[in-house]
């Protein structure tokens, strides 16, 4: 018999598991739309992180959509879903997620799919591009912003002059 093999080390920074960890039972619906998420001091202690590593991992959830924060209030996991409790919409993890996760689904909603639907590689390559159609449409929107400031700004001095 030979010795069981030893699974490689995860080299993923420690915000990515935890974010891995919510994010799995925000999908399996442990955490229902609308539910409050642990507080960072609860993700420090259940995680035994620091607590820029617990804000870390929700700020990957809130950039991903799943959950939304309400200064002093805490953070609440989004409605994305319909009565039934599936994703009405479509849901693709991040690029580094999935690049980490092929071939290991830790629950069944991931290890579905295999029926046709397009893989991974393709969902991520579409979300990539994605991203980046939205960070160009925000540097231009920035640019617009910025301009406009700085006419408001030239109509101020404008008005100051005549008074």
């Amino acid at each position: 018999m030979t010795p069981a093999r030893e699974k490689k080390p995860d080299r993923r920074p420690p915000y990515q598991h935890a974010a891995d960890e919510l994010r799995r039972e925000i999908k399996q619906g442990r955490i229902k739309p609308g539910q409050q998420m642990p507080s960072v001091r609860e993700l420090q202690e259940r995680f035994g992180v620091a607590n820029m590593t617990a804000r870390s991992a929700l700020n990957v959830l809130r950039d991903e959509g799943l959950i939304y924060t309400i200064h002093g209030r805490g953070s609440f996991v989004a409605d994305i879903g319909d009565k039934t409790g599936e994703f009405a919409v479509d849901y693709t993890p991040p690029a580094w997620y999935l690049a980490n996760t092929k071939g290991e689904p830790h629950d069944e909603a991931e290890s579905e799919g295999k029926d046709g639907g397009p893989d991974d590689q393709t969902a991520g390559t579409s979300l990539i591009k994605l991203l980046a159609d939205l960070r160009d449409e925000i540097r231009a929107l920035s640019a617009e912003h910025q301009e406009l400031r700085r006419e408001v700004d030239a109509l101020k001095k404008a008005q100051q002059q005549r008074s």
